[in-house]
């Protein structure tokens, strides 16, 4: 009988498709543009993009180790986290597109590079959660398409595949629970439904997800009253 597969190849395909929304997202930006807002409040598009291309860094870091079996943290701490984004976020906007890119290409190539069995060696996030690796593509996967939208370049949760969203709603009820966060509601896209309460919630799933992450007021939504605060995602 052959063993499965520790490859995450769905995980994978969804990255990637997600890095290529994600390089539209910036084509389409002007060297003047990069200094306007995104739609993260309190963060210009520069200062985003520092942060994408830092997270592709961190990932590798995560990859390396899983690929190694030295410990190597995605940052080195949250100070010289943010300190590496200031410092990115200051380029001139070619040098900061150039390096978006490489950091990008770099991600790729630690993955391209990755041992079948290093996937399943467990790995610390940021935040200190011990995680397989083979879930570093998810962890790329969620920032490419989520920024892709907060760059505020024209593309929005509706060019974000079904399959990502409803992965996406998964990963916010996940964290919510890990943190006894959940809000009292049910959230309801078609004929998929995450929560429970006494609150329902329901819309088109780009919406739905929208909503979830942060990134809108729920204006496209229906519910029984009005819509509660939300805790944050991540």
């Amino acid at each position: 009988m052959t063993a499965p597969s520790m490859v995450p190849t769905e995980l994978l395909d969804w990255w990637r498709r997600g890095e290529e929304q994600l390089s539209m997202a910036l084509d389409r930006l002007t060297e003047a543009g990069f200094s306007a807002p995104s739609l993260l409040p309190g963060w210009p598009r520069a200062q985003l993009l520092a942060h994408v291309a830092g997270n592709a860094d961190a990932l590798v870091n995560l990859l390396t180790w899983a690929r190694t079996g030295v410990e190597t943290p995605m940052y080195a701490s949250a100070e010289a986290r943010d300190a590496q984004i200031a410092e990115t976020a200051a380029l001139a906007p070619a040098e900061l597109r150039a390096e978006v890119i490489a950091a990008t290409g770099r991600l790729a190539e630690a993955v391209r590079t990755m041992p079948e069995v290093a996937w399943s060696t467990q790995v610390r996030t940021a935040q200190g959660r011990r995680v397989p690796a083979a879930q570093v593509p998810w962890m790329r996967c969620r920032e490419a398409w989520v920024h892709s939208v907060d760059l505020d370049a024209g593309l929005l949760f509706d060019d974000v595949p079904e399959n990502v969203l409803a992965a996406l709603t998964d990963d916010v009820f996940r964290m919510w629970r890990m943190r006894d966060q959940e809000p009292d509601v049910v959230v309801i896209a078609g004929d998929r439904e995450w929560g429970r309460g006494p609150l329902a919630v329901a819309g088109p799933l780009p919406a739905v997800t929208a909503w979830l992450t942060g990134r809108s007021t729920g204006q496209d939504l229906k519910a029984d009253s009005a819509l509660p605060k939300l805790p944050a995602w991540l």
